[in-house]
């Protein structure tokens, strides 16, 4: 059984005049143990609002249209709000978010902030028994324990910070983690020691799976064994990394790539080519391919017919004339 299953799932915004605006539409991956899923895609592609929803975190004006999410089996679909944050968020599914800065109360220790988020799960626990687990954690990861712990987030480097929202994100032991560019507010080095550490933890059975966000599309060779590259809501292209990376197939994909600094073997001299056009108004109708207006190879029928996931070279791109 996958450890992790999103089946057609579709989200959309309600505005305050009652018009839905379809954000995800129709995605579908399943994941095994073991298994680091990337997700790319510019600015704007629904990332974020899709790592809601594998969630089940509904915030208005943020609803589920259709589909289903189901971790090791079990659906995370509609469960109450209060359901989710005890039973699901934390312990099945736990976010590493991008600004560790704006994810920690500035007027509480990370001890502290640890406590609370362990106490709102598990009834009967003391601050002593979590500060505890905490402090093996952060041994764990090679922290300075004690410094850290007494610590306000101010007080803290970015990178430090950063680890301190891993350390305390996994604590529960999820079953999934979703990364959502964990490491896009921090310097080369930095990020070098950070994803080192989410891969350490990974290895050591912490948690059993984890979806990487990011737009740096390069950077996944580093991190996913495969890519699913999103645009305007749907997923344009999933493949292994090889195949991603090295041997793209959809317009899209190829677009991306050459938008990207690349220090590949070959790539090095390769200066980036911007993406023509700005992303579909997804507030309106759109027929046919959502590339298509951007698309340096449409032809006139992208733009009147659906474009559907099919295999192409072993794997699955939504693009009629991808060969």
């Amino acid at each position: 059984m996958p450890i992790f299953e999103v089946d057609n799932l579709s989200l959309h915004y309600l505005t305050r005049f009652g018009d839905k605006v379809p954000a995800v539409s129709g995605v579908s991956f399943s994941m095994e143990k073991g298994e680091v899923l990337g997700i790319a895609g510019e600015s704007g592609c629904g990332k974020s609002t899709l790592v809601n929803g594998c969630m089940g975190l509904f915030i208005p004006p943020l609803n589920p249209t259709s589909g289903d999410v189901r971790v090791a089996g079990e659906s995370i679909m509609g469960r109450t709000p209060k359901d989710i944050r005890k039973n699901v968020l934390g312990r099945k599914v736990a976010m590493i978010p991008q600004g560790a800065f704006n994810s920690l109360n500035p007027t509480r220790k990370i001890k502290d902030l640890a406590a609370d988020m362990v106490a709102s799960h598990e009834q009967g626990v003391n601050k002593k028994e979590i500060y505890n687990r905490l402090r093996e954690r952060f041994d764990l990861i090679g922290m300075d324990t004690e410094t850290v712990l007494n610590a306000y987030p101010i007080q803290l480097t970015a990178g430090t910070r950063q680890r301190c929202v891993i350390g305390i994100s996994t604590l529960l032991n999820p079953q999934v983690v979703i990364a959502d560019e964990p490491t896009s507010a921090l310097d080369v080095s930095t990020q070098k020691s950070v994803i080192k550490m989410i891969f350490d933890l990974l290895e050591k059975g912490i948690f059993s799976s984890m979806i990487f966000i990011t737009h740096e599309l390069p950077l996944l060779r580093h991190v996913a064994d495969r890519i699913a590259v999103m645009y305007a809501g749907e997923f344009a292209e999933v493949g292994t990394t090889q195949q991603v990376i090295f041997d793209s197939r959809h317009p899209y994909t190829k677009a991306l790539m050459g938008a990207m600094l690349s220090a590949e073997p070959g790539q090095k001299q390769k200066k980036p080519t911007a993406i023509e056009g700005a992303p579909p108004n997804l507030a309106k109708p759109i027929v046919g391919c959502r590339f298509a207006e951007r698309c340096p190879v449409a032809r006139p029928d992208c733009k009147t017919t659906t474009q559907v996931m099919r295999m192409v070279g072993g794997r699955e791109v939504r693009c009629a004339y991808a060969e």
